[in-house]
């Protein structure tokens, strides 16, 4: 089995890195991940940073990501190019023409990343809808050229009309969703592409894979129709012990004090301000009082504090790793060899289609990875050795959608 690889930029908001200080540094990311024959660059918007204030210079410097990957279409070949869209907020007609113009610039290369959990508050429905939608306005033209008028009068959406781009190379941009449990898996084992996931524990993801399995095929779907990609971080060191330190350097850096007093506040139910971010987890529990604005009721939060001590005190945590713990998988760290070895394991075992990267400039970058982890996966046979069609689809090893006219 061949690992699909893609790349996310962004940082969490709570980062003072932005890889967006220039477009010459957005067109760097994009020719190292290419050279590195990743899948796709994936830009997303600002409802994946809804966790905390940007801090640090240029950290809230998030341009759209369409405009960018409009500009990156030009200096990249075969590099997929995937967009954040909102399908809480945003109609559909507009990003899914601007996503089929983007297909069609770059030759077959774009891709969609709805930018929700489909789990919260039944949000299941509107983003089912949208994207069915989507589908039905890249569908009005055949792939001879004809167009039909769209009629589409739903619980959310009613659009009425031409729409005014000719079916992209890839028949429909690439899809992408976030692992939302539940409501939010069956909707990506019913429509999706690839599915990203977040998980703490090579265990947890398994469970992942099991279950995405058996809603692909209560679906009528096979495994191989959809592409599931953990997000991970590598931090690499000469040795483990140095990969570790970088590591926990990665946790103070990613997560900074007040954001973790204030994470921590909101799981408490207290104002825990004074207290020492790379100190011991508070000895006082939880408030029980009612929820309010932004707290969880009382024995929901009983139970995540209860998490987070635990995850504290196995690793003897601080609260400011503790919260880049609880919040975030752990970084993937070792050597090139442990790293290329875990990515490997995963792979060949079914738990992983692929692994979508996510850089730090502490953590050493993308280049570490390009030049110190990607020549071992193509040494054990689990990366490719070069792109082999000229779509993202090609990349990803998916069949092309068919036309329903």
């Amino acid at each position: 089995m061949r690992a699909s690889s893609a790349l996310r930029p962004e940082p969490p908001a709570r980062s003072p890195f932005s890889p967006f200080s220039s477009f010459s540094s957005c067109e760097r990311l994009a020719r190292t991940a290419e050279r590195g024959l990743f899948d796709f660059l994936l830009l997303t918007g600002d409802r994946a940073h809804r966790d905390g204030p940007a801090t640090g210079p240029g950290a809230g410097c998030r341009p759209e990501p369409l405009t960018v990957l409009g500009a990156l279409a030009a200096v990249t070949d075969r590099l997929g190019l995937a967009a954040g869209v909102d399908p809480l907020h945003d109609e559909p007609y507009a990003p899914a023409r601007r996503l089929a113009s983007l297909d069609h610039l770059s030759g077959g290369r774009a891709a969609c990343h709805l930018e929700t959990a489909p789990d919260n508050a039944g949000h299941g429905v509107r983003v089912a809808e949208f994207l069915r939608t989507a589908r039905e306005l890249w569908d009005s033209w055949s792939p001879c050229g004809q167009q039909r008028s769209v009629v589409h009068r739903g619980r959310h959406f009613t659009v009425e009309g031409e729409f005014t781009v000719p079916r992209s190379p890839q028949g429909h941009p690439v899809v992408i969703q976030e692992d939302g449990r539940t409501e939010g898996r069956d909707l990506a084992a019913r429509t999706a592409d690839v599915l990203v996931v977040r998980q703490h524990s090579a265990r947890a993801a398994r469970g992942v894979a099991a279950d995405i399995t058996a809603r692909l095929a209560a679906h009528g779907r096979a495994p191989g129709d959809l592409r599931v990609m953990p997000e991970v971080t590598v931090v690499l060191g000469d040795t483990a012990a140095e990969a570790r330190e970088r590591a926990g350097e990665l946790d103070r850096l990613r997560v900074p004090p007040g954001h973790a007093l204030r994470a921590l506040g909101r799981i408490w139910g207290r104002d825990l301000s004074g207290y020492d971010p790379d100190g011991p987890l508070p000895g006082l529990d939880p408030d029980p009082g009612p929820p309010g604005p932004g707290r969880a009721p009382a024995d929901e939060r009983l139970r995540t504090a209860a998490r987070w001590r635990a995850l504290a005190a196995d690793g003897g945590l601080s609260i400011r790793r503790t919260v880049a713990r609880a919040t975030a998988p752990p970084p993937l760290a070792g050597t090139p060899q442990d790293v290329a070895g875990r990515m490997d394991t995963l792979v060949r075992e079914g738990v992983a289609d692929g692994f979508v990267l996510v850089p730090h400039p502490a953590a050493g970058g993308l280049d570490d990875f390009v030049d110190r982890v990607v020549p071992l996966l193509q040494e054990r046979g689990v990366f490719r050795t070069a792109y082999e069609g000229p779509t993202l689809r090609s990349h990803l090893g998916l069949a092309a959608p068919v036309w329903k006219g």
